[in-house]
């Protein structure tokens, strides 16, 4: 799957805390309906043989909305459960490595924090970046808010596409208005809402408008 910026515009990051009765698929089934353009599968505890049973299950879901599923951290995972793509972090496997894997044609995103982490996964083949955490979130207890300045300086300095991410709610998502990103990531705004198709329909609506003005 070619990457596109517009496929940052409304960025799913999954997150079983918020489950209840619901399945994971049903959940994101949800999202898509309600118009997100990329989803990403973040497990830390499943077993290998349940999280590739999940991320098979998903992308499935995902060709069927035309929208790519990216696999958080693991390499194997998206291999082998035909994933679009995979998203890193600073303290996971190299982008070159990453590539050398996964090949040319594969999505890859990279956490970046700081000016150099984003010239850097640039100069490496990163096809897009994370950045944040622009607010306070609960979903990550080691991260802390960027400055926008900085945040402000990464959209600036690269040129590839930036996801905004960490905290953004449909409350707060206008703060980010003129800062350089191409999309929002998103996690417990879309999960925890009672109404996951509505919630994702207005989060698009305010994306959009946030990034026409800007």
């Amino acid at each position: 799957m070619k990457f596109t910026p517009d496929y940052l515009r409304l960025y799913a990051v999954t997150d079983r805390h918020w489950l209840g009765s619901q399945s994971l698929a049903g959940q994101v089934e949800q999202a898509l309906k309600g118009g997100v353009t990329c989803v990403q599968l973040r497990e830390k505890n499943l077993d290998f043989d349940s999280f590739l049973k999940e991320a098979v299950e998903l992308k499935q879901l995902c060709s069927a909305y035309h929208v790519p599923l990216l696999i958080n951290d693991n390499i194997q995972i998206a291999l082998q459960s035909g994933a679009d793509g995979v998203h890193v972090g600073q303290k996971d496997m190299p982008v070159q490595q990453v590539r050398a894997i996964l090949g040319k044609d594969k999505i890859i995103g990279v956490t970046a924090k700081t000016v150099e982490q984003a010239l850097e996964a640039q100069a490496n083949g990163a096809d897009y970046l994370g950045s944040g955490a622009m607010f306070v979130t609960s979903t990550k207890t080691d991260t802390y808010p960027i400055d926008y300045q900085i945040f402000k300086a990464i959209c600036q300095a690269t040129e590839i596409p930036v996801a905004a991410i960490g905290g953004i709610t449909k409350e707060n998502i206008s703060q980010l208005a003129g800062l350089g990103m191409d999309g929002f990531a998103l996690v417990s705004a879309i999960f925890s809402a009672q109404d996951i198709q509505q919630a994702c329909r207005e989060l698009k609506a305010l994306s959009e408008q946030i990034l026409l003005s800007s």
